[in-house]
Parts: structure tokens; C-alpha cells; sequence
């Protein structure tokens, strides 16, 4: 029997299947005519909002925001640690295609140290290009959240070996303890008890994780009633078989490791704003600076934010200044004529800047006749 790292997708199982294997992973060989295979069932959609903090990576897997610029998810999901740009997380939605959804290239990724080796250790850090303005979910600290009846969510196939789904799915797993999970024999029977959480309907299946939900979340609930993230999808033998549960990455065994990796990441960038009001003087220029303090550098999809009333925007142009005295084309003149103000958000690829320094904006009214005022600019690098 082959184990599925769940990677590329989350079986909505009963929710989610993890949205299938990843590049260059082995994907299970499909299941003997004996084997058991239930059908996908039990999750349900989960509404807009409901897991605000839940990522869609670009091979596969699913994720979580610990911070507003970083993500956990599964170390098998990732290659190395060190520089990486190739990894684009989408979320903010439950449909992946929605034209509001947030979408960010990676900037560096940690994996854990023991990942590759025995089973246990497999969780990664995946930090943004930038931070994004969603809620973040706790990481447990403590196993008293590791039993009862968990949750899980994702994007994966709804039927093992599916395809991918668009509309993020929901289900509700219940806890396996340990000896039970492998009494499963075969790859459970390697199971690492304080590393490794198993969850799933023992004796009827019907409700899992699948392949390509790997990093996805594994969730229960405080005293309050606020979702604490106490694990990441591993791995398990098909999807949702009886007797063959899903393994999740134990989060209490790994948390002070998982923050303190989070950490070392240095700060992220903060978003930098400008308030103080300046005359644009007509065929005149001004330039207004901020100041940026994060490590790594600006991402492709850096943002300025504009706000300048002008009874005639045509006359402007505006150019966003890199600490280095790299010019970036905002707005050029004309092309809106007779309109006014200025409240717009550009976005600009400035990837090859080094993010911390002194960035500048500058306006100039290239036409005689009318003045106005920069309010305020706020960039996100």
C-alpha cells in the first residue's frame, strides 16, 4: 500500500481534498479492484470569510497565515530553504478565481531541519514578497487543543485522485489516538506518536484529506470559541479509506521551533504613509519620502497609494523614486483629461529593489493653468 503526501490537494473528503501532487512528487499508484475506496463525501462549502487567513500555493498545497507575511504549511511541499521567488499564494476568497483574491509571490522559504528524514518533522515557513491585510490564525502552543473533533478545509480533489477543486470546501475529522492509528499497520506502523496527529472516521471513512491538501490546515477551537491552528496535513494511504486516517504534522510538538524560525525571518514591511499635505504648485514640482525598515527586497507587486485633489489631473506626473534613484512610471500626463483628482492605487514591479530606504514620490504639473494638493501616499514595498 502507498502513502500519499498529501500535497497537492486537500479531498474534500468529506471536505477537501488537498488539491493533488505536487511537481515532481510520486503520486500514489491507484488503489488493487480490492482495496477499499469510499467515496469522497461529507464536506461541506465554507462561506466567505470563514477562514480568512487560509493560502492556495501555486504547487498544490494549501497553507495558513501565522503573521501577515508568512505561512505555514508542509515541508514536503517545498524544496529547500533559502531564496525563493517561484511560489505564489492566493487567498482572501474561496474561489480561487474570484477577481478579489489575493495574490503574492514568495520571497523565502524555511524548511524544517529534520524534513526529508524520518516521518515527524514535516512543516515549512513560506514568507511573502509582502504582508497582506488579512486575520492570521494562532499556533497552538500547548496539546490541549490535540483531541476532540477536528476541522479541516481546502481546495484538493473531492475523490481520491481527483482533480483540483475551485470553491474552497470544509469537514469536520475526529481524533485517532495513537495506538489505534497504528494498529493500521503498513506506513502507520511508523507513525512518531509526539510529532504526528491522526484524524478521520475509523470505521467508516468517508471523511479525509487527500492528496494536494498537504499543509492545509487542521484546526479546533478555544474556550472562546476562535479557531487555534493545531497541525498541517501530512499524509495517509489513499483517501478516506476506513482504517487508513489522515496524518497531520503535530503543531504543539513543533511550535516554539515553528516561531522561532518565524522570527528569524526578520520584520516584515510595513506598510509606510505619508500624511503631510504639500501644494502642487502649477508647472511645479514637489516630492514627498517615506521610509521603509525590512529585510529583503520590494516585492513585485509593490503598492502606492495616491490621494491628491487637482481640478485638472491631466496635468500631472507621477513618479515613485527607489532608495537606489530608480524612477517608476505611476502616471503619466494626459490620457484623463477633464477629469480631477487623484485617488487611485498603482502597482509596480519594483522585485529588483532592496526594500529598506528612503522611498520618494514625486509630482510635477507639466501644464499652465491650474494647482493642487498632494493629501497624503502610502506605499506597501
Amino acid at each position: 500500500m502507498t502513502s500519499w503526501r498529501r500535497r497537492l490537494t486537500f479531498t474534500a473528503v468529506s471536505v477537501l481534498a488537498v488539491l493533488g501532487a505536487a511537481a515532481g512528487q510520486a503520486v500514489a499508484e491507484p488503489p488493487a479492484t480490492n482495496d477499499v475506496q469510499p467515496q469522497v463525501i461529507g464536506g461541506t462549502p465554507a462561506a466567505q470569510g470563514e477562514f480568512p487567513w487560509i493560502v492556495r500555493l501555486s504547487m498544490g498545497c494549501g497553507g495558513s497565515m501565522i503573521t501577515q507575511q508568512i505561512v505555514l504549511t508542509a515541508a514536503h511541499c517545498v524544496p529547500a530553504t533559502g531564496p525563493n521567488t517561484s511560489i505564489t499564494a492566493t487567498l482572501g476568497v474561496v474561489d480561487l478565481q474570484d477577481p478579489n483574491r489575493i495574490v503574492v509571490n514568495s520571497d523565502y522559504v524555511i524548511r524544517a531541519p529534520g524534513a526529508g528524514g524520518p516521518p515527524g518533522d514535516d512543516w515549512a515557513l513560506i514568507r511573502l514578497a509582502r504582508s497582506v491585510d488579512v486575520p492570521t490564525v494562532p499556533l497552538t502552543t500547548t496539546p490541549e487543543f490535540d483531541s476532540g473533533t477536528f476541522t479541516v478545509a481546502g481546495w484538493g480533489a473531492a475523490s481520491e485522485g481527483g482533480a483540483q477543486e475551485r470553491f474552497l470546501r470544509k469537514a469536520q475529522v475526529p481524533f485517532i489516538d495513537d495506538q489505534q492509528c497504528m494498529s493500521a499497520g503498513s506506513d502507520y506502523s511508523d507513525l512518531v506518536p509526539a510529532e504526528e496527529i491522526c484524524a478521520g472516521n475509523w470505521d467508516a471513512g468517508g471523511v479525509d484529506t487527500c492528496q494536494g491538501d498537504s499543509g492545509g490546515p487542521l484546526l479546533n477551537k478555544d474556550a472562546a470559541g476562535n479557531w487555534v491552528l493545531i497541525g498541517t496535513t501530512s499524509w495517509g494511504i489513499g483517501c478516506a479509506r476506513p482504517q487508513n486516517p489522515g496524518v497531520y504534522m503535530q503543531a504543539s510538538y513543533f511550535s516554539n521551533a515553528i516561531l522561532a524560525a518565524a522570527a528569524s525571518l526578520g520584520p516584515r514591511c510595513e506598510p509606510a504613509t505619508n500624511t503631510t499635505g504639500q501644494a502642487i504648485p502649477d508647472e511645479g514640482e514637489i516630492t514627498s519620502a517615506v521610509t521603509v525598515a525590512c529585510d529583503g527586497n520590494a516585492s513585485s507587486q509593490t503598492k502606492v497609494e495616491v490621494n491628491i485633489t487637482h481640478p485638472y489631473r491631466g496635468d500631472l506626473i507621477i513618479d515613485l523614486i527607489a532608495p537606489d534613484g530608480t524612477s517608476y512610471r505611476l502616471k503619466g500626463a494626459k490620457g484623463d483629461d477633464g477629469v480631477d483628482n487623484v485617488n487611485e492605487q498603482y502597482t509596480v514591479n519594483a522585485s529588483s529593489e532592496t526594500a529598506s530606504g528612503t522611498w520618494t514620490l514625486r509630482v510635477r504639473d507639466v501644464f499652465h493653468g491650474d494647482t493642487g494638493t498632494l493629501k497624503n501616499w502610502k506605499l506597501t514595498v
